[in-house]
């Protein structure tokens, strides 16, 4: 007697008595329990922990102490299923059939009554090992044609799967490979596919994991003569062959193949011990038999001159997972949950391993369980195997694959997620061009690697094992060099967010190998971008609105350089930085440490020819900083600091090779000068600057000082000549959003708003205060948004709302506050100030 047979008995019977159906894992305790087996190694072969195996046999006992009407345990349970079998006879008469040819029928069928034969066990087949090793080949049972279908109740999110199988079916195909890496559930597929198309007989294969373990295609097709055809096989295996091809014309019969990829070597083709499987899927994949096959492999199967289809089978998608962990009670966590299956790539198997982690370990709280583990994704026991297990045959089968395999751990697929061919050939730095395709393919067949219209990437979890290899060898620091190099090569331009998240992947490469100079000239390389200018990346960054985490990036360069120059150019971008986080005081200390090392460069070099560039750029760094210190001070509403630096700036650049700077300056101080109310000083810098925007020749080349005509604009605000300020400011909104300058498209808006609060238009003003704010918040421009709360303040103001306004110039006083621009809180007092003694006189 043996699980199997007592299985199928117990399908019949219980669910008649119960209306309860055994589980998968049931099913699994059961058939282990049977062969001596202890909690412990059946959770671990079924993916869960020991406690929730525990769990499923306990209410199994139970169940079967019911239907049987006797105490039923672990320890005694084998004993009393086999009494009651032997006086059963139901199971006498399956025996009798699983015996018998069909035309010999005993137990009262009528002679030449088609019996329905079905494989009725949806279980892994390792999990049943055979009695008799090393053949591990068929295992089919006999059932009566009136034994119910089985229904696998954890069978869920693979209708589109078994359309496309029936798909496939009706155009012909006879034998269809699925393939995907381990835990994606293509046996259970396979096996329900089988189960559930009315096929008269049903034969597995199942493939050893070993390829030693092999059984010889010959011993197979013998046993399905014998077992399963009643017929003898042939002393060729040709002969033999023809036999089951004639068998097959007759019937409707269903095969799995399952578990291939020990049988094939590194191309995909059956290795050379094993050709007679050739022969067999031959006659199986033949168009005239009625059978239809289905193999189940990780790699792809590659063999020339067989006909046969593949399906790549796709993870389970999120609706799934839902209603799976919902089933079994889990706390529900939407976010978590789309976290989660987002990194396993919807892995079945890793699907039934982390719910039973999260009933045992963690009470069924989903979101607690990430929070302990979503740093490791290989945590659980059996889904590092999983991973593992599939890169160790990659090693041994293919080892420039495997190498490629772990130096693509290196890269982050976060920001970038995924990585064109070159980023791949980069990679194999140690191998003749003319093989990498090959390479690819190899990594690709065996489902080890993504891809997509040309872009590949490591799903995180096969990514957690590539790395942990990758690390510790002596070629980590090699491929983060290689990957460095790679993405600043490929980004000669910047035009989009894309090309600067790009260029940026280089510095993490250099930072992963602790290379902090290099790491800091690629936040200094200078390209081309859309404001047609030629900028540091850093810069760049900054004009797009990418700040904290480019902050940190600087920060962490800063604090190990030793190189002055670079060190002095990357004071001055972090300052930048600071001063729009609104950390205006650490902003200045930047600029003011950039002048220093600037100077004493300048003073060490020797006046010579080559040196000449050098002394530009110093140049340059010194009057920009002062610049931007001067725009620092205007946020602290210090505008006799702001008119001197501006002035010094004026002085240093002025008809000089940093003449631009002179220009900018001048801008700068036409709007300090329309604050301060010196109108007649104001006007004269601002129409020159003016004159020249507007200069036909030179209008195709303002796109480059958008920040600075958005100044300009807000002069003419300030001065009340709107009809200019509404075409500077235009100006600069086009250039704007066009180049994607966040900060200048929110500060235009808010200069645009008191535009239309002067013509009391207050429903245009609103909308473009609230869209300043909204753009603001979203970049974390401090400064800027404390005043935009302010000019808000002021619009309902003059709406004659007062309890609206005192609330935006409140939250205006708090962030300068922070900024710690006590003369700005001033200025809003006064402003306060003056609608009360407004109120007030109204009410006299």
């Amino acid at each position: 007697m043996d699980a199997q047979a007592a299985l199928a008995w117990l399908d019949t019977i219980v669910p008649a008595q119960t209306g309860e159906q055994l589980s998968d894992l049931q099913k699994v305790i059961l058939g282990q329990v049977w062969l001596g087996r202890k909690y412990l190694d059946i959770a671990r072969s079924y993916g869960c922990t020991e406690g929730h195996a525990k769990d499923a046999g306990s209410k199994l006992w139970k169940l079967l102490s019911l239907v049987l009407r006797q105490k039923i345990t672990k320890s005694n349970c084998r004993a009393a299923l086999e009494r009651v079998l032997r006086k059963s006879n139901t199971i006498s008469n399956l025996i009798d059939c699983s015996s018998s040819p069909p035309n010999e029928l005993s137990g009262g069928k009528r002679k030449g009554e088609r019996e329905k034969v079905l494989n009725p066990l949806p279980f892994t087949p390792s999990l049943f090992p055979s009695p008799h090793p090393p053949f591990l080949g068929l295992q089919t049972i006999r059932v009566p044609h009136t034994a119910p279908k089985i229904e696998n109740s954890n069978f869920i999110g693979r209708t589109e799967a078994i359309a496309h199988l029936n798909a496939l079916v009706n155009q012909g195909a006879k034998v269809i490979v699925i393939q995907g890496e381990g835990g994606l559930g293509k046996t259970t597929l396979a096996q329900q596919y089988l189960q559930t198309q009315n096929f008269e007989l049903v034969l597995e294969l199942l493939m050893a994991k070993e390829t030693q373990n092999i059984t010889p295609a010959e011993r197979v097709v013998e046993e399905w003569l014998k077992q399963d055809f009643a017929e003898e096989p042939g002393v060729e295996f040709g002969v033999t062959l023809t036999r089951l091809k004639r068998q097959l014309h007759n019937r409707r019969i269903g095969v799995l193949i399952d578990n291939l990829e020990p049988a094939l070597d590194r191309q995909g083709g059956l290795i050379a011990s094993h050709r007679n499987y050739v022969e067999l899927l031959r006659v199986l994949a033949d168009a005239r038999v009625q059978s239809v096959t289905l193999i189940t492999s990780r790699d792809r199967f590659c063999e020339p001159g067989l006909n046969v289809n593949h399906y790549r089978l796709p993870g389970l998608d999120q609706s799934t997972w839902q209603q799976f962990f919902s089933s079994r009670g889990l706390v529900s966590d939407s976010p978590t949950l789309e976290i989660m299956h987002r990194t396993y790539g919807g892995n079945a198997k890793a699907m039934g391993i982390l719910c039973g982690s999260i009933q045992e370990d963690f009470d069924g709280d989903m979101a607690v369980y990430w929070q302990e583990n979503h740093a490791d994704p290989l945590a659980a026991t059996d889904l590092k195997n999983l991973a593992v297990s599939q890169i160790n045959r990659l090693q041994n089968l293919d080892p420039q694959a495997y190498h490629l395999l772990c130096r693509l751990g290196c890269y982050r697929y976060q920001d970038i997620p995924s990585i064109p061919s070159p980023g791949l050939f980069c990679l194999l730095w140690d191998v003749p061009p003319e093989q990498h395709r090959q390479i690819i393919t190899s990594l690709r067949n065996r489902s080890l690697i993504e891809c997509d219209k040309g872009k590949y990437w490591l799903h995180p979890v096969i990514r957690q094992e590539a790395i942990a290899r990758l690390r510790p060898s002596d070629e980590w620091e090699i491929a983060n060099h290689k990957a460095a190099e790679f993405w600043t090569a490929s980004v000669k331009k910047i035009e989009s967010f894309k090309d600067a998240l790009q260029a940026l992947e280089a510095y993490y490469h250099y930072i992963e190998i602790q290379e902090f100079e290099l790491a800091g000239k690629i936040i200094l390389k200078s390209r081309n971008n859309q404001w047609q200018q030629f900028l540091p990346l850093g810069s760049t960054l900054y004009r797009m609105g990418l700040i904290q985490p480019i902050l940190t990036d600087i920060n962490q360069v800063v604090n190990n350089l030793e190189n002055h120059q670079n060190l002095s150019e990357l004071y001055n971008i972090l300052g930048d930085f600071y001063w729009i986080t609104g950390k205006i005081s650490q902003a200045i200390a930047c600029q003011e440490k950039t002048i220093t090392l600037a100077t004493q460069a300048l003073k060490s070099l020797v006046p010579q020819v080559e040196n000449k560039h050098t002394v530009y750029y110093l140049r340059m760094l010194e009057v920009d900083s002062l610049l931007s210190i001067g725009l620092y001070q205007i946020d602290l509403w210090e505008l006799e600091a702001a008119t001197k630096l501006f002035q010094q700036v004026i002085y240093l650049a002025q008809n000089t090779k940093h003449h631009r700077w002179a220009e900018k300056a001048s801008v700068c101080l036409a709007l300090v000068y329309s604050y301060l109310g010196l109108r007649e000083a104001s006007y004269q810098l601002a129409d020159v600057v003016y004159e020249n925007l507007t200069n036909p020749k030179l209008v195709e080349h303002t796109g480059r000082f958008a920040y600075f005509i958005q100044i300009l604009g807000q002069t003419y605000v300030n001065l009340g000549e709107f009809h200019r300020a509404n075409q500077m400011l235009n100006q600069a909104l086009t250039f704007a959003e066009e180049s994607h300058y966040m900060q200048v498209k929110a500060k235009t808006l808010n200069g645009l708003a008191e535009i239309h609060r002067h013509q009391a238009n207050f429903d245009l003003a609103l909308a473009n205060h609230i869209e300043a704010i909204e753009l603001l918040e979203k970049i974390g421009a401090k400064c800027d948004l404390a005043e935009a709360y302010f000019q808000l303040g002021l619009t309902y103001q003059k709406m004659a709302k007062p309890d609206e306004s005192q609330s935006n110039f409140h939250q205006a006083m708090q962030l300068f506050t922070e900024i710690q621009a006590p003369k700005q809180v001033e200025r809003i007092q006064e402003s306060e100030f003056r609608i009360q003694n407004s109120e007030f006189r109204i009410q006299e």
